[in-house]
């Protein structure tokens, strides 16, 4: 049986077709308010597949916020399926941004759930939680390798809060962002090279620079980089370059709010106008 192309070299593919540009999917009750929809799952579902089909043809990507779906219960997980299937159907990659993570039984449960091959919400890629040890979430990674899905490790987050613990230092000297990093670099060696992209990413912040998270940009060659922090939360497409430095081909600039808030007959002109900022 043929192997499946890995999801690093699927989400290298898609970025070369249509730019790295990714478009958050987040429901909340704001949003919806702002759309003149209920704040329910149907009002999540005709927000949530508006978006998909703006997308569809002109991004790589679509990120769904799982929180603003699962705050609707099973009805809300319902739509959060439809939803995924739909956007992988018109042939965007999904990333769920659900942030599981676990160790033995469980993360395998959190895998069966979204990247094994199909999983209930199966999703080209999973952000993870690896506080427990990245290595705690080798069922999820080794699943999703089967299936040719991936994962993004949360690594150094765009909130303040997060900066205390992922800059912390270990033994060595490393942050624990810098060495999440590192670790994931060692999964995505085989891919590393063979000049392609590995399937197990680290989420890093744009409104922190890399340097101050003590992340090499060596250890992301091949470490595809979610890049939240762009957009309503400050940081410039235009500026991505100066941002991650030699990582900056990897990375994967993810906005939300900026484009949402064009509301549903915007939401062209708004992913044009972010793709355009981003080509700059």
């Amino acid at each position: 049986m043929t192997a499946p192309i890995g999801f690093g070299e699927r989400l290298r593919r898609a970025v070369d077709a249509r730019g790295a540009l990714c478009l958050g999917i987040d429901p909340h009750g704001a949003t919806l308010r702002a759309w003149g929809l209920p704040d329910s799952a149907a009002g999540a579902r005709e927000l949530a597949l508006a978006v998909v089909e703006a997308a569809s043809g002109r991004l790589a990507v679509v990120k769904p916020q799982v929180a603003f779906f699962e705050r609707f219960g099973s009805a809300g997980f319902a739509v959060l399926e439809e939803v995924i299937r739909t956007a992988r159907a018109s042939g965007l990659l999904v990333i769920a941004d659900a942030k599981r993570g676990d160790i033995g039984s469980t993360a395998e449960g959190y895998a069966s759930a979204w990247v094994a091959a199909g999983a209930p919400l199966e999703s080209d890629a999973l952000t993870v939680a690896p506080y427990l040890g990245l290595g705690a979430l080798d069922p999820i990674i080794e699943a999703g390798r089967a299936a040719g899905n991936g994962v993004f490790a949360l690594a150094s987050t765009s909130n303040p809060e997060g900066a205390g613990v992922q800059g912390a230092r270990t033994a060595d000297g490393a942050t624990v962002a810098g060495l999440l990093a590192r670790e994931a670099a060692a999964r995505n060696a085989a891919a590393a090279e063979a000049g392609e992209w590995g399937d197990v990413g680290v989420v890093i912040g744009a409104t922190r620079p890399l340097a101050a998270s003590g992340i090499a940009a060596s250890d992301l060659v091949a470490t595809p980089v979610l890049a939240p922090g762009f957009g309503a939360q400050g940081a410039r497409l235009a500026e991505i370059d100066a941002i991650f430095g030699a990582a900056a081909a990897t990375v994967i600039p993810s906005v939300s709010r900026s484009v949402l808030d064009a509301g549903r007959d915007g939401l062209v002109d708004a992913i044009e106008a972010h793709r355009a900022e981003l080509a700059r």
